[in-house]
């Protein structure tokens, strides 16, 4: 037993142990490329129900057969199949779909996100037939406890997540604050939720038996059984482990250093599964503990608890803040007081009551009244802008380097300088970035560019693109973080090239939730939608003009070509002309024929580096004169993928023949960038 210890207290073999790991994962991740089982030919399909969600219009499932499927089925009326539930046996029959990577740079990848949890397609259902009801009785308990927490109305969404871990059920826009604020960590299960659980049920342990083998064993199997009750959340597969370890350490005296037993929690979960370092909730959780584990003689040391609680915050904020600017490219630095305040309220009241409330359901509306509390106030902290600063999306060698400087500055207090001069060399990258980038965003079937100039001279948007009648924000989910990625605080102008929704719908997203400086209307009547767009701007001050004829950023003149009133949206579109080191390019909107006939009388327009295709690639546009006279080089057509009006059609396909075409729906976004008076292509294909 002792020479057992030796071993184990041993630092070489827990150093060995994590490379051995970490060449593992990198093995078992990146060099072996899994297949699915199915193929997409099938259609039929005997599974699992392991999780269920079952909103307004559609069921959610997550179902296992050969293999894991992320399955959905939109319902005919929403009493449908009111009688499956987790741990039913069903027949599925529908249509497997390949998901596909991201098609704008640096936003979320969902293909690569379900590979991580080795789910290789998803399943659009078209009728469902139970075969064989649960008989798992983790599942049934789980499904009592669902049933339980859905019949508590008001305090429903936040009982998911503290007791079942789902916080899909909380309201998205009310999760972003959260996220934005930097307290979006206390809505998961881990260590705070777990320890707070384990401690409570080790101490009603204790006062009937004093043997703390037994008593560790009962607590233990409890979370074992948790663990699987919660579908094996990465978060706290992390935080059960290192319960396991460090109870297994005091109870043999062991005396391993705590240092060396994280080490070996992070061993442990990839040997489990290799692919939760890839889990950003594993990332916070772990990376955060393990901090204030190696530093835990240090705080001993602070007495005063507000300050305690401050260095505590400041540890989390400033570890976790390479993960925070690589997924998500901002940080709050207001999240460091908030959560000294918003900690002890979740933790010492509303999840313990959350317990409490699902055991007395009559407290719901004092639980209510806290969380709406909360939201309120992360909310409107949510409002304030200027302690939110964005940062260009990192690379792993820059990671490398913040944590090596965030280490040594925890320990030492000189080498803070340093950290601090990295962080402001990050945070002033763009103004020493070299390059110009015009980037065709994909947004589907609409329209939406991004001119950027060098050294953070200036940064256009031409159009926002939009999904009419769709709650889904191309803003908010592409645009928005892909300007983040690159570091960009700001939008010069916004050039609204026309009225149309695919081209200006996400404008209101878009002003509501990101700097604008100045919005540029085209010629011609204004339509509602623009009119609704200027009645925002007039609430956030922004300025606006209509039928600008030139404009001027950085010494680079953008010229609008079209000037006359055509009497409908589409020509009245406004047609940029630019060139930018010394290379033309040309923005038709959606102007047509007739447009382009007077536009070669007018102007001369030969030899077009980069042409915006008028109207998607529509027949209505790209005639044969006007692309002869132009003779453009690349040709970009930005069209939704199968889209409903048959776009790009084929004669302007062929018309386009003599150029290089990209199309959004085949290659995603194109972004042009210009080095040294050289055109650079790249794309980001599904």
């Amino acid at each position: 037993m002792n020479r057992l210890k030796h071993i184990l207290r041993s630092r070489y073999l827990f150093k060995i142990i994590f490379i051995l790991s970490i060449i593992y994962v990198v093995v078992v991740t990146k060099c072996i490329t899994y297949q699915s089982k199915y193929s997409v030919s099938d259609n039929s399909f005997i599974v699992k129900i392991l999780e269920i969600k079952k909103d307004e219009d559609k069921i959610s499932m997550l179902v296992k057969g050969k293999e894991l499927l992320k399955a959905t089925y939109y319902y005919k009326n929403n009493s449908e199949y009111n009688d499956i539930d987790i741990g039913d046996i069903i027949k599925i029959k529908g249509d497997l779909k390949e998901p596909s990577n991201n098609t704008v740079p640096n936003t979320f990848n969902y293909k690569k996100y379900l590979y991580n949890k080795k789910i290789y397609f998803t399943l659009n259902i078209n009728s469902i037939k139970k075969i064989e009801n649960n008989t798992n009785l983790i599942y049934y308990i789980k499904i009592i406890i669902s049933n339980r927490i859905n019949d508590i109305t008001n305090s429903s969404p936040y009982l998911q997540t503290f007791i079942l871990g789902d916080k899909s059920y909380i309201d998205d826009n009310i999760n972003n604050t959260y996220r934005d604020n930097g307290i979006s960590h206390l809505f998961s299960i881990s260590g705070m939720h777990i320890s707070l659980i384990s401690g409570i049920l080790f101490y009603l342990i204790k006062r009937i038996s004093y043997n703390n083998y037994y008593n560790y064993g009962v607590v233990i199997t409890f979370l074992l059984l948790y663990t699987f009750l919660l579908g094996m959340i990465a978060s706290v597969i992390r935080t059960i482990v290192m319960y396991i370890l460090f109870a297994i350490n005091k109870l043999f005296n062991l005396k391993i250093k705590s240092a060396d037993l994280m080490l070996f929690v992070l061993v442990i979960c990839i040997i489990i599964n290799p692919f939760i370092v890839y889990d950003i909730g594993f990332q916070y959780s772990y990376i955060i503990s393990f901090t204030l584990i190696i530093l835990r003689d240090k705080i001993k040391k602070i007495n005063n608890y507000i300050l305690k609680s401050l260095y505590i915050s400041y540890i989390a904020f400033i570890v976790s803040f390479p993960i925070t600017i690589y997924n998500f490219y901002q940080v709050n630095i207001i999240s460091i007081p908030l959560n000294v305040i918003v900690i002890p309220l979740v933790s010492i009241i509303i999840f313990p009551l959350s317990i409490i409330t699902f055991i007395f359901p009559f407290l719901d509306n004092i639980l209510h009244i806290l969380i709406k509390s909360l939201e309120f106030v992360s909310i409107n902290i949510d409002k304030i802008e200027f302690t939110k600063i964005i940062f260009a999306k990192p690379n792993m060698l820059v990671i490398i380097l913040y944590y090596a400087l965030i280490y040594m500055s925890l320990c030492k207090r000189k080498y803070l300088k340093f950290l601090i001069l990295l962080i402001l060399f990050h945070k002033c990258y763009r103004y020493i970035y070299p390059f110009m980038n015009v980037t065709f965003l994909d947004v589907g079937q609409g329209d939406s560019i991004l001119i950027s100039f060098p050294y953070n001279k200036g940064n256009i948007l031409i159009d926002t693109g939009g999904i009419y009648n769709s709650s889904y924000s191309i803003a908010k989910n592409k645009t928005i973080p892909y300007l983040k990625s690159m570091g960009i605080t700001c939008l010069d102008y916004v050039i609204i090239t026309h009225g149309d929704y695919d081209h200006m719908g996400e404008a209101i997203n878009l002003v509501e939730n990101f700097k604008v400086e100045k919005v540029i209307f085209n010629c011609g009547e204004l339509n509602d939608l623009e009119k609704e767009l200027i009645e925002v701007l007039g609430k956030k001050k922004i300025p606006y003009y209509s039928c600008v004829k030139e404009l001027n950023v950085d010494n680079n003149k953008l010229y609008s070509l079209n000037n006359k009133d055509y009497g409908n949206e589409n020509d009245n579109s406004s047609v940029i002309y630019t060139k930018l080191n010394n290379h033309k390019f040309l923005f038709m909107g959606d102007a047509g024929v007739g447009v382009e006939e007077d536009l070669i009388e007018k102007y001369n327009l030969q030899d077009i580096d980069v042409l915006k295709v008028g109207h998607h690639g529509s027949k209505t546009s790209s005639g044969k004169e006007f692309i002869n006279e132009i003779n453009p080089k690349y040709s970009i057509i930005s069209v939704g993928k199968n889209n409903r009006y048959g776009h790009p059609n084929k004669e302007v396909l062929d018309t386009l023949n003599d150029s290089k075409i990209y199309r959004t729906d085949q290659d995603g976004s194109i972004m042009f960038r210009i080095k040294k008076d050289k055109l650079q292509i790249e794309t980001c294909s599904p």
